[in-house]
């Protein structure tokens, strides 16, 4: 009866068990149906387990999405989730470096395998027509650097500086002076790598703990994510208490159409712990009375395609066996689910990706071109 109702769900989805098309799934263990119970977890346990596996996991995700059976599977067991949200601070400061022990220090050379050359771990900007992932990265971080209009000898502030891409390409190419704050031990490892001679420094800390001296402008890219709608005003606290008079703030994240109070149960366990993705009303009702938006970008397709080249580099590097002996094909699975799920959840546009650029009302109007 179970396995009738599931299979009769997806069929009236539009995704058929054991067809053709690119979004379709092959069931290999009967287990499966019992899992799909548990929503979305449980079947991201069950296709990491090799139970279950679909054309292209990524069409899957973004048919599902839009779908009835998407959104069952997302409410299916999500209320005591979302009640644990409810009542806790998962992102307190004492749970600060849970992401980056879990996640980001995993063995660096799955990320320069898997990254561009500058090993920027987040999404590349296509729109000024890279046809490669350096490219694209290239285009982004000087994106960046334009949009917070830099000039020699600026200082810059960057909240979750991951393996210094930024920092990097700043401090060359447009001559400033940057402090990066990061919690992930095996990423500034790389960072310090990276920006050896050039004038970068690193705090490795916590957002919720940077005092003292002022910048002239601050840059936070792919790190609020992991913040938590509670701490979002906390978060803005700190960029204000942190930035000169007259001061640029650009703020790159992932958000959601809806203001959600808990992330998805399979990312918290196996890929982002206690990551949270921000909608529209909860960054402005955190910048209310601080900050002005000066200009709002919204370029989230190109996360899927920035996805898919890092899915490529990852398989390609797997197979060569760059890194097979410390992970098994659990955690191949795992990562495909992640890399090319997350791809199909852009495509469906369940996920955005979005720049800010922040200024207080100590500064003059700033008019940001983007070419």
């Amino acid at each position: 009866m179970l396995k009738s109702k599931i299979v009769s769900s997806l069929d009236a989805s539009g995704i058929t068990v054991g067809g053709y098309g690119k979004h379709d799934i092959h069931i290999c263990d009967e287990r499966t149906y019992k899992a799909i119970l548990r929503g979305t977890l449980g079947m991201g346990e069950a296709y990491m387990n090799g139970w279950w596996y679909a054309n292209d996991i990524d069409a899957f995700v973004s048919h599902a999405v839009k779908s009835m059976f998407g959104r069952s599977l997302s409410a299916t067991n999500l209320v005591k989730f979302a009640l644990l949200s409810q009542i806790r601070n998962a992102q307190r400061v004492a749970r600060a470096f849970a992401v980056a022990e879990e996640h980001y220090d995993l063995h660096p050379e799955i990320y320069s395998a898997m990254l561009d050359e500058r090993m920027t771990y987040t999404c590349g900007y296509y729109g000024r027509g890279a046809k490669t992932l350096d490219q694209a990265q290239f285009d982004k971080l000087d994106l960046v650097c334009e949009k917070l209009g830099l000039k020699p000898g600026d200082r810059v502030l960057d909240i979750g500086c991951g393996f210094g891409s930024f920092a990097e390409f700043a401090a060359k190419n447009y001559d400033v002076n940057v402090t990066g704050a990061t919690v992930s031990e095996g990423q500034l490892v790389v960072a310090k790598q990276r920006t050896q001679g050039l004038p970068v420094q690193y705090l490795l800390q916590d957002y919720r703990k940077l005092d003292g001296e002022q910048f002239d402008h601050i840059v936070s890219i792919g790190m609020f994510e992991a913040v938590g709608y509670k701490n979002y005003v906390e978060f803005m606290k700190v960029a204000d208490r942190m930035l000169k008079p007259g001061g640029t703030f650009l703020l790159h994240t992932i958000g959601m159409a809806t203001s959600e109070t808990c992330g998805d149960p399979w990312f918290d366990k196996y890929i982002f712990p206690n990551g949270m993705m921000p909608s529209l009303a909860q960054i402005t009702k955190a910048i209310e009375g601080r900050f002005i938006v000066e200009d709002w970008h919204s370029f989230g397709e190109d996360y899927d395609t920035t996805l898919m080249e890092w899915w490529k580099n990852f398989n390609r590097a797997w197979r060569s066996e760059s890194f097979t002996q410390e992970y098994d094909e659990r955690f191949y699975r795992m990562w495909k689910l992640y890399l090319r799920g997350s791809a199909g959840l852009f495509r469906a546009r369940h996920l955005q990706l979005w720049q800010f650029v922040f200024t207080r009302g100590d500064a003059p109007s700033k008019r940001v071109t983007i070419r």
